[in-house]
């Protein structure tokens, strides 16, 4: 499987709509980047797709607007949607996203795995 690399100019575009949260960190995942909130991934850039895992309704909703998987094209990650590339930085695709933050922030805080040694 090949991980597609964002372009520099898609890294900035992923970090301009990023939520301004003192909960939320940006981190590397894997050439690319992740937004995280106590732990758990909630939005992320994969090649130049910007995705985000939302509770199954609006994960539904977000489909029907037009976003599409997101994740390798053998095997989508189940829960996320890619949001239609004209809605970032948008209205619409800061609301997807504040869905998102919202939606992971209920989720039981990542627990630390122990280094290993």
């Amino acid at each position: 499987m090949q991980v597609p690399k964002p372009t520099d100019a898609d890294k900035d575009r992923f970090r301009s709509v990023v939520p301004t949260d003192a909960r939320v960190e940006v981190k590397p995942m894997f050439g690319n980047l992740g937004a995280f909130v106590h732990g758990n991934m909630f939005m992320g850039l994969f090649g130049s797709s910007l995705g985000v895992k939302l509770a199954p309704a609006d994960a539904e909703r977000l489909r029907a607007e037009g976003g599409g998987p997101y994740g390798p094209d053998e095997r989508p990650m189940a829960g996320w949607v890619t949001l239609p590339p004209a809605t970032i930085g948008t209205a619409d695709g800061t609301r997807w996203i504040a869905a998102a933050l919202d939606h992971v922030a209920t989720l039981p805080p990542k627990a630390r795995k122990a280094p290993k040694g």
